[in-house]
């Protein structure tokens, strides 16, 4: 069992509560806040005009109506994203005026067919919109309550980068705007790749989180032939240059516990004490309620879209000292937490980010 840097792991509502309500929208982001969450998670991407808008790719064929939207038919094109080809319609491709007539569907509709009847309600939120629902919350909470925070992250910044929409620019726009680019706002901002973030640093007192994926590494360091990947980045020394930059790193799960090719759960791998002594909180994703997320021995029946033990893998992680968790079922998470502070309590070093 690892120490935790903080008195209680944080819970990201990881896209709001997709597990219950349609990603990345306001009834999402709402039963999030209204469950506990600590911080509500969007993902942010941009539009032909520069306006930031919440998806969890810039490709919205699988996450809205647009491929029934006979008027949009002209723009469904092929594209390399990250170096991957792409077919679908982009947000880069739309004007906000254009996105806002789209109405959001089920990103995962044979896991979640509980979400199908909501399909077509909801439109796609702007970053500041977010925003809007977090403060509304907040002042409903008043003065000196826990304020509920916005865990931002940036998708392709590279790419983007490349297309004349700098999404670090854009988002420090919306942060200046809203009084919120300051030390001590609830805001964390988080990538995948890692130039973005160091081109931050200077820009933002506010907390930045290195994501790291099980396989692959950044685009940003593909692009650039540097042959680091994600598994490189896990190793102490490159921590130790992670934390000139970054106060966190938020790795996929199976970083901090290994899983066997058959998806058993394994031993801890030692990322969350490494993280820990140069510095850096770790916060991991997503943990998620459903049979085909877990681990085989926490499987419930051979239906992937049934629950599963998600309570007994969330608290493996707590014990291995995690400073919070992204996640699906916010309800889950937050009473697991409750069970495991109930049972050990960890040690306080340090603050939480943004606090």
């Amino acid at each position: 069992m690892t120490a935790s840097l903080v008195d209680a792991p944080v819970v990201i509502a990881h896209r709001g509560v997709p597990g219950s309500r349609l990603e990345h929208t306001r009834p999402s982001y709402l039963l999030g806040i209204e469950e506990g969450a600590d911080y509500i998670e969007p993902d942010v991407v941009a539009t032909k005009d520069g306006a930031l808008v919440v998806r969890h790719e810039n490709e919205i064929g699988g996450t809205t109506d647009v491929a029934s939207r006979p008027e949009f038919a002209h723009l469904r094109t092929t594209k390399f994203i990250d170096g991957v080809p792409l077919t679908g319609w982009f947000t880069e491709d739309f004007t906000l005026e254009e996105i806002r007539t789209l109405r959001t569907r089920e990103r995962l509709p044979q896991l979640r067919p509980q979400n199908l009847a909501l399909e077509g309600t909801e439109p796609i939120l702007t970053l500041d919109e977010v925003i809007d629902i977090a403060e509304a919350e907040n002042t409903r909470r008043g003065a000196g309550a826990d304020p509920i925070g916005v865990y931002v992250e940036t998708k392709h910044p590279t790419y983007f980068r490349g297309l004349g929409l700098d999404l670090n620019d854009r988002l420090l726009e919306v942060l200046d705007r809203r009084g919120l680019n300051r030390k001590g706002a609830k805001v964390v901002i988080q990538s995948m790749e890692t130039a973005n973030l160091k081109a931050l640093r200077d820009r933002t007192p506010l907390p930045l989180v290195q994501l790291m994926e099980r396989k692959g590494g950044p685009y940003d360091l593909v692009a650039t032939y540097d042959p680091r990947d994600y598994a490189a980045l896990t190793r102490p020394e490159e921590l130790a240059k992670i934390a000139e930059y970054a106060q966190g790193i938020g790795p996929n799960k199976s970083l901090v516990i290994a899983r066997d090719r058959h998806q058993n759960l394994l031993g801890e791998t030692g990322l969350v004490r490494d993280a820990h002594e140069v510095g850096l909180f770790v916060h991991i994703w997503t943990m998620r309620n459903e049979n085909n997320f877990l681990p085989v021995q926490w499987r419930t029946s051979q239906d992937e879209a049934d629950p599963g033990d998600a309570t007994a893998e969330l608290l493996a992680f707590y014990a291995a000292g995690v400073d919070g968790v992204f996640s699906d079922f916010t309800r889950t998470a937050v009473a697991a937490r409750s069970a495991h502070l109930s049972s050990a309590g960890p040690t306080r070093r340090a603050p939480a980010p943004g606090a």
